[in-house]
């Protein structure tokens, strides 16, 4: 780790923590937070996938569906409007949208095969915009005069890394450069997590393995045709499935840095308790060892 003790933490005079673990326990909070004390950049993984490596697919999405009306169709040739996605740190809607769902297109599914095809620009914009985190580091200090600097990782960073390999570029790139913190969530937040994402079911980023397993299961299961497939129900059902695929490997990404858990971050108030936090983390991953 880049701080070798609690104290070192609290004497660096830059500061740099990447947080991870499930959407939904507090990565967002905390960085939001900490960038509104005017001391700490704050960088998305997710809104720089969404702009930097996907804006151009996003776009295009809209204007493919845009073309299939006749008026802005009009217009988008004669170069008469303008059509851009509007992401903001605050709402990834843009991405999750182009990102989709598989199943029976009268109900906005996808093809599995297209479905897949933007995952897989997900997998290799994710691992860029995770390797970008060096660069910005850099951009922070140099150019915005920052010194402190929090990266806010989706959750799906644990399916585009092997922790398990100590010579993963990226989990090697981000450990040499930041402080890695798992946000860690207990059963009641799984649940209360299942719960919500049952209510506004959203598309996410799976491993390739496990999405082409939980379809084949899925389908197998329901007696289903691809093009039957309920897209909701289908990325609810797998949504649970993918809570407890995840654990096992943010517990690996949690060896190269420390724990933290959700009801901790939740009693965070101010950049103070943060740097609390964060000690005592380092503090008791010193005592393990």
């Amino acid at each position: 780790m880049i701080y070798g003790s609690a104290q070192a933490w609290r004497d660096a005079s830059r500061k740099r923590v990447l947080l991870f673990g499930m959407s939904g326990l507090g990565k967002t909070h905390l960085a939001n937070m900490l960038r509104g004390t005017g001391d700490w950049f704050h960088y998305s993984v997710d809104y720089r996938i969404g702009t930097r490596y996907m804006g151009e697919f996003i776009a295009d999405n809209f204007k493919r569906e845009a073309m299939k009306v006749p008026l802005l169709r009009e217009l988008l040739m004669t170069d008469s409007v303008y059509i851009a996605s509007n992401i903001t740190f605050d709402n990834l809607a843009p991405l999750s949208t182009y990102l989709g769902k598989p199943g029976d297109p009268a109900r906005g599914g996808l093809t599995f095969d297209e479905y897949r095809r933007r995952q897989d620009q997900h997998r290799e914009a994710e691992i860029a915009s995770l390797l970008d985190t060096t660069r910005f580091i850099g951009r922070a200090g140099d150019l915005y005069g920052y010194d402190h600097f929090v990266c806010d990782s989706g959750g799906s960073i644990c399916e585009v890394v092997d922790p398990a390999n100590p010579e993963d570029p990226v989990m090697k790139e981000l450990s040499q450069h930041l402080l890695l913190v798992w946000i860690k969530g207990s059963d009641a937040h799984t649940a209360e997590l299942i719960r919500r994402f049952d209510r506004a079911p959203k598309p996410m980023y799976y491993q390739p393995h496990f999405l082409e397993r939980m379809w084949g299961q899925y389908r197998a299961e329901q007696g289903l045709d691809a093009d039957q497939v309920n897209p909701d129900a289908f990325v609810r059902w797998t949504y649970a499935q993918a809570l407890a695929h995840r654990q096992p490997r943010y517990a690996a990404m949690a060896e190269w840095g420390v724990t933290v858990t959700a009801e901790e971050v939740a009693q965070v108030r101010d950049a103070a308790g943060f740097d609390d936090l964060i000690a005592r983390a380092i503090e008791a991953r010193s005592a393990q060892s």
